[in-house]
């Protein structure tokens, strides 16, 4: 090969790789959202196997959506968190601010009252020293005039020469305490205004402050005002990323559907261990209970769906108490939900088999409905809160769901276990959570040791364990 066919070769390779393959994986990944949206057309041109791969891609492709999106959910509601702190700071300080500045325009008034004293004493002073200044006049002209008095005129005026000396020394004293008393009054003017200067200064740094505060207040009021349109932003974030997290979650929840409407189990006959434990694995998906602790449970129950009663069932094979229908088992509280049940279904209620115990030829207790053993109450819910029929519509989207159906059966199980804690897979939440399934309580109530809590939760346990020994070793591999 020549050298210029390889660097053709190289150049077509680079122009492949540059331009034909980033075409290429963005088309795989918005190929895949398209078809995962519209799954229903994919099932029409897909074979069954072909069909279930897809929607398990099409399943982790909405698991991964979800988590992405509850991701930006759980940023933006920190974020508003954080917009929420800064405002009610923001909201603290213009408070803080409106008190100092109510309390600073107070203080203003006072010392404007205060100059006004001191301005209304400056002015009486400046009158008293008016006053006095006249007085020491007139004693000085008094002074004077006596000063220019002859001897003939002193002796013609007074009796008696001492009295002249007397009164001239008289005046003197006046004089100078008069002299003493401006000065003192000059002493007070000149405080006053030192003072009036003084409080003018403090009024006037006051107002200073003041004027800063109101500009800090309008400052921090326009800050807040960002903040607020930001939160209402945020919020507006907040609620698409909300919606289309519902959307999101729409659609995995009818992926689900659809998965689980593929499991590959008969409607009415036991499944195989087999079977059990592939329908088990895809439970633990929706609750987190364990395949082993299902398992576990529906053996003891109902031997995995082989032993579903043994009364109410006339006509029906291999039953070992026909006669004693639904009345002779239930009590009294349970046989309206049970006819309604069995009407909905559109099944006989005088042969449809329901679980009971009988003990010497005396009926201890019974009732209990499918491979789960659920009681009619329990199946359908009280009053407002939702039963387990329910819930597995919610989640399987068939309807009506069907206690006697393998697929419900193990569903509804699996969401009790759920209810009481074991989806965490801790060994004390699932023995509360199995004993619970006995006594409706995860505690080991005297009632429930009557009614053999105590030998019921030991034996689910082992066979928990022993199936999780089979998990362990790959026997379903």
């Amino acid at each position: 090969m020549t050298k210029s066919k390889i660097q053709r070769l190289i150049l077509l390779f680079v122009f492949f790789s540059v331009l034909v393959l980033p075409s290429f994986f963005l088309f795989a990944k918005e190929n895949l959202e398209e078809i995962c949206e519209k799954i229903e057309e994919a099932e029409k041109n897909l074979t069954e196997e072909n069909y279930k791969l897809l929607l398990e891609k099409c399943e982790k492709y909405y698991e991964k959506e979800i988590s992405n999106i509850e991701g930006d959910i759980k940023e933006t509601s920190k974020e508003k968190k954080t917009l929420q702190n800064k405002i009610q700071g923001l909201k603290k300080k213009i408070k803080s601010l409106d008190k100092q500045i109510s309390q600073n325009n107070i203080v203003i008034k006072d010392i404007g009252v205060q100059i006004k004293d001191t301005q209304s004493s400056i002015k009486d002073t400046s009158f008293e020293i008016e006053d006095s200044k006249a007085g020491l006049g007139n004693i000085l002209r008094e002074i004077y005039e006596e000063d220019q008095k002859g001897v003939i005129e002193i002796l013609l005026v007074e009796e008696k020469l001492s009295d002249f000396f007397d009164n001239l020394a008289a005046l003197e004293i006046l004089n100078n305490e008069i002299k003493e008393e401006v000065k003192n009054i000059k002493d007070l003017k000149s405080y006053l205004e030192v003072q009036e200067g003084s409080l003018d200064k403090e009024k006037g740094d006051l107002e200073n402050v003041v004027f800063a505060q109101t500009l800090q207040k309008k400052e921090s009021q326009k800050t807040k005002e960002g903040k607020d349109w930001l939160l209402k932003k945020t919020k507006g974030e907040e609620a698409l990323y909300q919606k289309h997290l519902k959307e999101t979650q729409e659609k995995a929840k009818e992926i689900r559907q659809r998965i689980f409407k593929l499991a590959q189990i008969p409607e009415t006959d036991a499944p195989s261990l087999e079977e059990a434990y592939e329908l088990a694995v895809y439970i633990e998906t929706i609750t987190g209970i364990r395949p082993a602790l299902l398992l576990g449970l529906l053996k003891q129950e109902s031997a995995i769906g082989q032993n579903v009663g043994q009364c109410n069932c006339d006509s029906r094979s291999g039953c070992r108490h026909p006669k004693l229908t639904y009345k002779k088992v239930m009590r009294e509280s349970q046989w309206g939900s049970f006819e309604k049940i069995t009407k909905e279904l559109g099944l006989d209620i005088n042969t449809t088999p329901i679980s009971c115990y009988i003990n010497g030829g005396k009926v201890q207790w019974g009732g209990a409905m499918g491979p789960a053993q659920f009681m009619p109450n329990t199946w359908l819910g009280k009053g407002l809160s939702y039963g387990y029929k329910q819930k597995v519509e919610i989640i399987t989207g068939e309807i009506p769901a069907n206690p006697w159906r393998i697929k419900d059966a193990f569903l509804a199980m699996g969401l009790y276990l759920q209810d009481f804690g074991a989806g965490n897979k801790k060994l004390k939440t699932e023995i509360g959570a199995v004993t619970a399934y006995l006594c409706g309580s995860p505690c080991m109530t005297s009632r429930c040791k009557k009614a053999g809590g105590k030998g019921y939760r030991s034996k689910v346990m082992k066979n928990a364990s022993k199936y999780q020994g089979y998990i362990d070793e790959g026997v379903f591999d």
